[in-house]
Order: C-alpha cells, then sequence, then structure tokens
C-alpha cells in the first residue's frame, strides 16, 4: 500500500509539473528559434511610449549649443528650481519617465561628487549643499514617475571628447578617465534606487558593465556594447516605417545600431527610442531660441512617426537659468497631451484576438479614420503584411495596408463609413497575436494630405510605396583630399549639420561607376574613433553615424580610406548624403 501510494504522489507530482511546463509553453513566448522576442523589462519600457529629457548645464547660461566653459560657477544659482514643474510638465503631455543629463559633455556634476570641482557642490545654489538629482529621484519616488539617468560619456574636463563613447584625445589618459568615469557611475547609482534607463549617448567604450548591474539590473540601457535599446538615428523626431524590433546579433554589438538596422528575422529584440527636441534645433535653453519653438502640428507629426511607428518618443524640455522650465513650453507640453487625448484617449470600439483576422462590428454605419494596431509583442513581431478592410452592406473593399505591427501602428487614413472594420494579415511569420485593433474618428484634414505611412522608409519598395528622395552632395575630387601613409581623408565638417546618419560613396565621374572604399574609418576631432562608420555593399558606400550635436568646425569630422589604386584621383568624387526617414 505504501509503495502504491508513493508511486501515486510521485504520478501525480510528473503529471503536475508537466502541466505547468505545457502551460507555460502555451502562454509564454516562443522559442527563439522560431522568433526574437522582448524581455519582460523590454516589454514594460515599450508600454511607455513617451518620455520627457532634461537638459539643464552650464550651456544655459551661455546661449550655446554646449557648455563652453566659460560661466563662474558663482553664477550659475537657478533659485526657482523646482523638480516637481518638471514632473507636472512630463505628465501634462502623459509621459511616464523623465531622463535627466546629471552631466554633459562640458562635464559639470548635477550631484555631489568627488571626482570634479566642476560641480554643484561649488555654486551658490542651496550654499554649495545642493544635489538636483537626489531632488528630482525623491520626487519621482513619490510621484510614481521613473527616472532614467543621462550621464555623457565623454568629459571636457578630463580630455574625453564630444562623439567619442568615453575615449580622451590623449590616449596615455584613457585609464585614469575610465577611473573617474566608473567612480561617477557609481556615485549615481548608488544613490538613487530603482533607475529605469540609463543612456550612454553615442555608445560608450569604458567598461562599465559590471557597475549597471550591480546597481541598476533592472535598468534598460540605451546605446553600447551591452545595450537593449537603440538611438532610432536622427534627431528629427522620426522612426522610419517599418521600424522593426530586432536586429542582428552583429549589429547589436556594435552598441551604434539604429533603426536602420532592423532586421524582422533578427537574433536580438532591441526596440529604438526617437529623442527629439522641443526648439528646433536646441537641446538647452537660451534667451533667444523661444522662435524656434515647434508648432503643435509639427508634434503630432513626430508623435505620428515615433510612437504611431512602434517606436518610444523622447521629448526634450529645457529649464531656464531661474531652473524652471519657460511658461510658453508648458503651454505646449499641455495642448500636446491633450491633442493626444482627444485624438485617442477614447475609441469607437476595439477588440483583440489571434489568427489572421480581427474584426469590429460597430452595428451602424460609422465614420472612421483611423485605426490602432498593436501585437503582443511577448510572442514577438509576427506580422509581415496586412490589409484594412472595410464593409457596409456589400463586400469587403480596401481602406489602407502596411507591412509591420509590432508594439504599435496608428494605420490613418482618408474617413470612410463601414459598418464593419477588419484586420486581415496576408503574410506572418507564425500565427499573429493581436493585443489591441481600435477604431477612431479623429477629423483632421491636414493629416489626410500628409500620409506617408504606406511606404517602407529604409527605400524597399512594396504595393504601394517609393523611395523618398534625398539631397546628395558632392564633396570634392579625390585629388584635393589629405594624403598621407597611402591613406586619403577627406574633411566632411562643413557637410553635417546635425546628428544622424550619412551616407558616402565615391563616383567616377568619366565612366559613371561606383568606386569602392577600403580601410574607411572614421575621424573625430583628430582621432580614429571606431564603431560610427559601417560599410556597406562590399566597400561601395560607408553610414557614418553622428551622434552628437556637429560643431562643424574644421577637421572636427573628418573620413578616411585606403587611396584607391589603379584609377585616376582627378575622376573620381566623394559624395555625401543624410539618411532621411
Amino acid at each position: 500500500m505504501k509503495n502504491s501510494a508513493l508511486l501515486i504522489r510521485k504520478f501525480l507530482i510528473c503529471a503536475s509539473l508537466l502541466l505547468i511546463i505545457s502551460l507555460q509553453l502555451l502562454h509564454a513566448q516562443p522559442p527563439s528559434k522560431h522568433l526574437t522576442v522582448p524581455s519582460p523589462k523590454q516589454i514594460v519600457w515599450q508600454n511607455l511610449e513617451l518620455t520627457m529629457f532634461v537638459h539643464f548645464d552650464p550651456a544655459t547660461w551661455q546661449n550655446s549649443v554646449y557648455d563652453n566653459r566659460s560661466t563662474p560657477l558663482s553664477r550659475i544659482n537657478p533659485e526657482k528650481l523646482d523638480v516637481n514643474q518638471w514632473i507636472d510638465v512630463a505628465e501634462s503631455f502623459g509621459a511616464k519617465m523623465i531622463i535627466y543629463v546629471t552631466k554633459h559633455v562640458g562635464g559639470f556634476c548635477w550631484w555631489q561628487t568627488e571626482t570634479t570641482d566642476y560641480s554643484i557642490k561649488n555654486t551658490p545654489y542651496k550654499n554649495g549643499k545642493g544635489d538636483v538629482l537626489a531632488e528630482l529621484s525623491s520626487a519621482c519616488e513619490k510621484r510614481g514617475m521613473k527616472l532614467g539617468i543621462y550621464l555623457y560619456p565623454g568629459d571636457d574636463t578630463f580630455g574625453a571628447y564630444l562623439g567619442g563613447g568615453g575615449r580622451t584625445k590623449d590616449s596615455t589618459k584613457q585609464e585614469a578617465y575610465n577611473k573617474i568615469l566608473r567612480t561617477q557611475w557609481e556615485e549615481v547609482l548608488s544613490r538613487t534606487p530603482d533607475i529605469a534607463e540609463i543612456w550612454f549617448d553615442g555608445s560608450v567604450i569604458v567598461p562599465l558593465k559590471d557597475i549597471i548591474k550591480k546597481y541598476a539590473p533592472d535598468a534598460i540601457v540605451f546605446q553600447g556594447p551591452f545595450a537593449d535599446i537603440r538611438w532610432v538615428g536622427n534627431e528629427r523626431g522620426f522612426a522610419p516605417y517599418p521600424a522593426w524590433n530586432s536586429v542582428k546579433m552583429s549589429d547589436a554589438l556594435t552598441g551604434t545600431a539604429t533603426a536602420a538596422h532592423g532586421d524582422p528575422d533578427g537574433d536580438v529584440w532591441m526596440p529604438a527610442e526617437v529623442d527629439v527636441t522641443l526648439k528646433n534645433h536646441d537641446w538647452f535653453w537660451s534667451t533667444t531660441n523661444h522662435k524656434n519653438l515647434r508648432s503643435l502640428d509639427e508634434l503630432m507629426a513626430i508623435y505620428y512617426n515615433s510612437v504611431g511607428h512602434g517606436c518610444q518618443l523622447l521629448l526634450n524640455s529645457a529649464p531656464d537659468t531661474t531652473g524652471l522650465i519657460p511658461q510658453e513650453d508648458v503651454v505646449l507640453y499641455q495642448q500636446f497631451g491633450a491633442e493626444i487625448k482627444r485624438r485617442f484617449g477614447k475609441s469607437i470600439a476595439e477588440t483583440s484576438g489571434k489568427g489572421t483576422i480581427a474584426e469590429l462590428d460597430f452595428g451602424k454605419p460609422t465614420l472612421v479614420d483611423h485605426l490602432i494596431l498593436q501585437e503582443d509583442i511577448a510572442f514577438g513581431e509576427r506580422v509581415r503584411r496586412y490589409v484594412i478592410e472595410g464593409r457596409t452592406n456589400g463586400d469587403w473593399f480596401l481602406v489602407t495596408d502596411g507591412i509591420s505591427v509590432g508594439y504599435k501602428h496608428i494605420n490613418q487614413f482618408k474617413p470612410v463609413t463601414v459598418n464593419q472594420i477588419r484586420f486581415r494579415c496576408t503574410e506572418s511569420k507564425l500565427p499573429p497575436v493581436i493585443k489591441r485593433l481600435a477604431a477612431f474618428y479623429v477629423n483632421d484634414p491636414k493629416q489626410y494630405n500628409t500620409l506617408s505611412s504606406d511606404r517602407d522608409d529604409l527605400g524597399n519598395l512594396w504595393v504601394k510605396g517609393e523611395q523618398k528622395k534625398n539631397t546628395e552632395t558632392r564633396v570634392g575630387l579625390l585629388s584635393d583630399f589629405t594624403k598621407a601613409n597611402g591613406m586619403l581623408e577627406a574633411d566632411l565638417s562643413a557637410y553635417i549639420p546635425l546628428p544622424g546618419q550619412y551616407k558616402l560613396w565615391i563616383n567616377n565621374a568619366k565612366t559613371n561607376t561606383i568606386v569602392p572604399f577600403e580601410n574607411g574609418n572614421l575621424i573625430l576631432m583628430g582621432r580614429q574613433t571606431p564603431g560610427f562608420a559601417t560599410e556597406n555593399d562590399n566597400g561601395n558606400s560607408y553610414t557614418i553615424n553622428i551622434t552628437a550635436y556637429p560643431k562643424m568646425e574644421r577637421e572636427s569630422i573628418k573620413f578616411g580610406w585606403k587611396v584607391p589604386q589603379k584609377v585616376k584621383l582627378t575622376d573620381l568624387e566623394l559624395h555625401i548624403q543624410e539618411i532621411i526617414f
């Protein structure tokens, strides 16, 4: 009897375990060999959708793009600074996280640090005892606002140059700077609990993974060799469509992958974040840039082309010298939030479903001009092509069509009156799992006249689309460039006015053929900077990735490559083109 009871117990235990495993397999993510899926923390991050940047720095006192270190620390005293006002602003447009710039390239630190005298401890603010990071962290915790940290990898104090990911101009000083930056991150993270995102602007070459894992294991990491998310590739506020969430492992490991590296069959889930200024194109407040304040229409276009393409939008804010976000900015944020709510706060109807069709039946003729689609990304990005169809009393007719859905795709189209509307998948990797199909009537004629979501913005033609036209510029003849040790160097500083991605290629003007590059590399501030130049098509072109706002100083951005053989340099022209989505 005892043996029988024991056997029965073992059987029940095994059966229970098998049942649990079966249920987990049924409801959990599909095997990675079939489809790449996000981690739980990536799902949480993608659900945020809207985040607010805070750029505040000595540059705020200088009317300057970057801190030029001309402001005496005795002048930096933002007496009205109120971090709760910052949180109010973020909440007003629906942001659920603030990413605070604790240090930019100038090196000024807004927390009590032992690494440098160029910091808040030597300002009059709260008699040198202030700590804006601590103030913001405490307020965010009380109000349920997530907090992210931006700490620039470079630092003018220690000779770590702009756009270099923490490289020092003088390589003999690299080890010493590595210790400085590691200490700064340890100070910040050990004192600031529950950090949700860490921002490595332009990637990072200083070893920091151990510190991040120790103090912020649940934080999402932007850029760098152990990143969870990637840069969209521009600061215009636009993501391409489709903006695939996964990339190849080889691209992920570079630390500088962008939306252009999106691959529906990629090995690594790495969604894109879209950072953009409120004032075009200024990250810090100045006495004159109020004239650059974007319009509400511009912000809505950015929303459609970021959140509406399944990416997270990171919208900047810039307090003035008092420490407050200016009132005209506050009003615009409020208008932006109100317009998002007006358009998408309440749907006409919505549903979810599994399989190739998800359908809404309104029960009566209904005007519709927007349809929000979302996949349950816990099961991966499965949809590859789909159509939206409507019906009144007769047959189904085409309303619009698309390629990807992913986390979210806002479909906009001219108004149709329908009794029913449906999503029908025409191509997928695995059976779709539609988390949300929601219909809206927004009634904004301006949007109807600017529809562009029916094309692949990376240039791949499909159904109705055609490649967007980007303007190319002739840099010059190869014979005009500096030659040394069998290498050519072209100064690109005057041709790169904004952060973004730029394509380079060589054309033989005599034969009108492309001449490949060999051993191409990007040179920033006089030093080769690996990881920011990618060879395409066996060297026929290169894509360079400029993550920092260019100073446009002579020879600050150069490209070098081996001198081509068996061709006349006087016949060869170097061309450059910004990649615009």
